[in-house]
């Protein structure tokens, strides 16, 4: 992105010169606009000396960048559309119309301008990248084409060895994607985003001396919770569980801590032979990998059966909702179940008793706390 910007700028300066040479142009006034950033006026000006429809593909192009430069890629896409009818085979304005429709959206058809500069230039390395950027899957096979034409042309470019990487470990290619790293980081060894991207690659490949080594390094410049996973994972495999615990309490400290850390812990604790912890440990690794919405699925889903009147399938989700989290509306909707449903007085007056003892919101809840506490009194009543 570095270069196709520097490829713009120049081409704002050479449409500069041209328009600062052009017969009729205030060439200080015209100055001043690009100075002060004035793009929108600067475009204004030239069509009010060359009019809205000039035929002369200098200036149409000039215009087109001012309004690019602006922020208006309506205006912008107008104008170098018609300077790509004069000239169809023009980089220049191929990137540009190939920038704007990206920007706008319209990714097919910025698809369609970058592949129309690699018929022209097989060689260049920006389309290659911007084309990879158009496919947000990493699994994309296309994707995959264009990052590895790039990397071909500028093995050294972190950006696009980053990307690649990420895809072949999509694909569990791991020794590529080291390998891809590997090369990037020797043309850039201070790049902190290559070696952080090569850390988990490396732990995947039992590198894991490497993977402590250049771990603890980036660690000295920042904290950072994806190095501390994978340097803990290290530290796990080769057997040091205490340096694993210690780094991975760091992310439970910062509220970082996700499943499999909290797994990862949980096998340190048990190779310790401290079972309390290994046990608490996992407990939390269950917890934290349930959903906290399970239970209101299991209600929804008690609802839809209760409705398509299948009531034992019904009740059975209802339970099972409640094995995962207790939330007062579930145990208002078995209430109801059991009250209205299943004739059960019963169970439904244990279930109206649970709902007000999970203290249902008084405010939001009121006409079900209202109801619940009418139908216990009319229940006990019959009892």
């Amino acid at each position: 992105m570095k270069n196709l910007l520097v490829f713009l700028t120049l081409l704002g300066l050479k449409l500069t010169l041209f328009a600062q040479n052009a017969p009729g142009v205030d060439k200080e006034k015209l100055f001043d606009f690009y100075q002060s950033q004035r793009y929108a006026d600067a475009a204004q000006y030239l069509k009010s000396i060359y009019g809205d429809k000039p035929d002369d593909f200098k200036i149409i192009s000039q215009i087109g960048y001012c309004f690019l430069m602006a922020g208006n890629n309506i205006d912008a896409e107008s104008f170098y559309s018609r300077a790509y009818a004069i000239q169809p085979k023009n980089l220049s304005i191929l990137f540009s119309l190939g920038s704007i429709n990206n920007k706008r959206g319209n990714t097919e058809k910025a698809k369609k301008y970058y592949g129309e500069i690699v018929q022209i230039d097989s060689n260049n390395f920006n389309v290659y990248k911007l084309l990879a950027n158009l496919y947000p899957l990493p699994a994309d096979s296309m994707k995959l084409v264009y990052l590895l034409k790039a990397n071909q042309i500028n093995p050294l470019e972190g950006d696009v060895a980053a990307d690649l990487a990420e895809v072949h470990s999509t694909y569990q290619q791991y020794e590529k994607a080291y390998h891809v790293l590997d090369i990037a980081i020797k043309g850039d060894s201070d790049n902190l985003i290559l070696q952080r991207a090569k850390l988990p690659i490396a732990n995947q490949l039992k590198k894991y001396a490497e993977v402590i080594a250049s771990g603890e390094k980036l660690l000295k410049d920042g904290t950072d919770a994806g190095v501390i996973k994978d340097v803990a994972k290290a530290y796990y495999y080769t057997r040091k569980y205490q340096k694993a615990i210690d780094l991975f309490k760091q992310l439970e400290a910062a509220f970082m801590q996700n499943e499999t850390t909290l797994y990862y812990t949980s096998l340190c604790y048990r190779a310790l032979k401290n079972y309390p912890q290994a046990a608490a440990y996992t407990q939390k690794t269950i917890d934290e990998a349930i959903s906290a919405n399970t239970s209101s699925y299991y209600a929804l889903l008690g609802l839809v059966y209760e409705e398509n009147n299948q009531l034992s399938l019904a009740n059975a989700a209802y339970k099972k909702g409640l094995q995962f989290k207790v939330v007062p509306a579930l145990y208002y909707r078995m209430a109801v179940f059991y009250d209205t449903r299943l004739k059960q007085g019963k169970n439904a007056l244990k279930y109206y008793n649970l709902y007000l003892k999970s203290r249902p919101n008084l405010t939001d809840d009121k006409q079900e706390i209202k109801f619940t506490k009418d139908r216990i009194a009319q229940l006990n009543l019959t009892d």
